[in-house]
């Protein structure tokens, strides 16, 4: 469809609009995380990184920091495992109830996150409380794990929807059994997706809140969380614009590394 001039200029200016409400947030984020005055004033006084290392030097800060990297490695862990599993059994076997395994396995993520904490937080008081085991990282990682299973399950599943399934037979023909024929030939064929799948999942986990706040004891304190406690203090507020400015940027790695292998994924990928 060929659009006339004007309609081209007002999709270029519609468009324009909408990534700088978009991401001019995120560039004044990064501006007053560089600014050497305490409020965060407009324009910048000058520019600076003493607040960067000022920083590096909170305690707080790193050890929210080494908690969301933790919670993140395991809740992606388990959902590389559990979603792999899943969308192997999903697209590859025909069994009474798969349509209904596969919107329970997706519906987490279409969840609002305070359904999902109020939830958790509930199951774990009821079930785990007798047994001891308290609200700690376990759960956080537990809470995290139950929507990065999506993002892996939709990822492999897409991968296996491409993928004939006459690959492994003509493995197993050739004498492989059956974990030799996924090692051999459906690993390495859906080994682009698996990643993009679990840099996605870690990209989540990483700057959850809301179903941390319900999910997390008073001794874990993932980098959103003590972003959100100590936004209000106007001696941390320099260091907070640093911390969400580096929030965002270890965010958009993963994501942009996830999203150029989603791309080769969808063309088809790498034998």
């Amino acid at each position: 469809m060929r659009l006339s001039r004007p309609a081209r200029i007002m999709v270029r200016v519609a468009a324009g609009l909408g990534f700088a409400v978009i991401y001019l947030p995120l560039l004044l984020v990064l501006l007053n995380s560089l600014n050497p005055d305490r409020s965060s004033g407009w324009p910048p006084s000058g520019l600076t990184f003493d607040w960067w290392a000022a920083a590096w030097r909170s305690d707080g800060a790193r050890s929210a920091l080494r908690t969301s990297v933790e919670a993140g490695l395991a809740a992606t862990a388990i959902a590389l495992v559990l979603g792999t599993l899943i969308a192997l059994a999903v697209q590859r076997h025909a069994f009474f109830g798969r349509g209904a395994i596969s919107f329970a396995v997706v519906l987490p993520i279409a969840l609002p996150g305070i359904v999902t904490g109020i939830s958790l937080n509930s199951a774990f008081h009821t079930m785990l409380e007798p047994l001891g085991v308290g609200l700690g990282l376990f759960t956080v990682v537990v809470g995290h794990a139950t929507f990065c299973i999506v993002v892996v399950f939709n990822n492999v599943v897409a991968r296996l929807r491409r993928m004939p399934g006459s690959y492994e037979e003509a493995a197993m023909d050739l004498g492989a059994h059956t974990f030799r024929a996924f090692a051999d030939v459906t690993f390495p064929l859906m080994r682009s997706a698996l990643l993009a799948g679990g840099l996605l999942a870690f990209a989540l986990s990483f700057d959850e809140i809301v179903v941390t706040t319900f999910t997390a004891g008073p001794g874990v304190q993932t980098l959103p969380i003590w972003i959100f406690n100590n936004m209000t203090r106007p001696k941390q507020a320099p260091v907070v614009n640093v911390v969400a400015a580096l929030l965002v940027l270890l965010s958009v790695i993963p994501i942009y590394v996830a999203q150029r292998l989603s791309s080769d994924t969808a063309s088809g990928g790498r034998v």
